[in-house]
């Protein structure tokens, strides 16, 4: 752990408990409701997500970490350690109020500061994961140099997925009935990319996911000149082996040296579903 700045982010972000011990990090639970239980996310496996849907055909509705999540946590780390400053590296401001949540709680707490990463998922925890080692390999920067980093490696990471069918995006109201039935029939897959913090569905893929997937991983990689030293995987309950292994092979034929696979929680579960794959990269330039 760093010597003067604690890491904070949302569970969103898919950072693991055994990441999140391994580099310090701390984790403020966002929050899935079924029906009338409402949930901490990373208390119960993705799993229970698909479940639901499966029994009832409605996809759980996601909700921000509120201002009581954020003041706890923040707390709890003022009280071990008061000289120390907070980073949060927050999941997208312009999906879910956390950002504002933790602005709100950080009130008269002024060792707080929080940056919006202007991602979610694991292209957030990329960026919380790379401040991280830049924290171990500067041990005495301030507070304003690490927030500094952490903008200029949110700019440069890139991320995208394609959801294995549209049952989710129809069910939760993102796509109609009849472009959902047309886009299943056809084998349509759009490819969510993370554009300025907003989920933008840009190019459709068609055909089976282990018959698309070296398309995708080829076209993202050339588009963004993504940086070959490391390539994060993002994958969802029910992504079949196949696939894992094509994306693995393409990795390797693409030149990266190391390829880090990444389970999605319950949050960005809700919204891609079961069997997605997804892509996260940082740009050379």
């Amino acid at each position: 752990m760093n010597k003067q700045i604690v890491l904070v982010a949302e569970t969103g972000s898919d950072i693991t408990p055994a990441l999140a011990e391994e580099y310090g990090i701390y984790l403020v639970p966002m929050h899935v409701s079924m029906g009338n239980e409402t949930l901490d996310d990373g208390t119960f496996p993705p799993e229970d997500v698909c479940a639901y849907y499966d029994r009832t055909g409605t996809v759980p509705k996601t909700s921000a970490s509120v201002p009581g999540d954020f003041e706890r946590v923040f707390d709890e780390i003022h009280s071990r350690w008061p000289e120390k400053k907070i980073l949060h590296l927050a999941y997208s401001a312009v999906t879910t109020c956390s950002y504002q949540s933790a602005v709100m709680a950080s009130e008269g707490r002024d060792y707080v500061t929080s940056v919006d990463t202007k991602h979610v998922s694991v292209g957030q925890a990329s960026v919380v994961l790379e401040v991280a080692r830049f924290l171990r390999e500067h041990p005495d920067c301030s507070v304003e140099e690490a927030a500094a980093a952490a903008k200029s490696i949110a700019e440069r990471t890139q991320m995208c997925f394609i959801p294995k069918n549209l049952d989710y995006l129809r069910a939760g109201g993102r796509v109609s009935n009849v472009v959902a039935l047309t886009g299943n029939l056809l084998q349509l897959h759009p490819c969510i990319e993370i554009l300025d913090g907003q989920l933008v569905a840009k190019k459709k893929y068609r055909g089976a996911l282990d018959k698309l997937t070296p398309k995708l991983i080829r076209d993202f990689v050339d588009k963004h000149d993504l940086d070959r030293d490391h390539l994060y995987f993002i994958w969802s309950p029910g992504l079949q082996e196949e696939v894992r292994r094509i994306s693995e092979q393409t990795a390797a034929e693409c030149g990266f040296r190391k390829v880090t696979w990444m389970k999605t929680g319950c949050v960005i579960t809700c919204h891609g579903g079961p069997g997605c794959i997804g892509i996260v990269g940082s740009s050379r330039a």
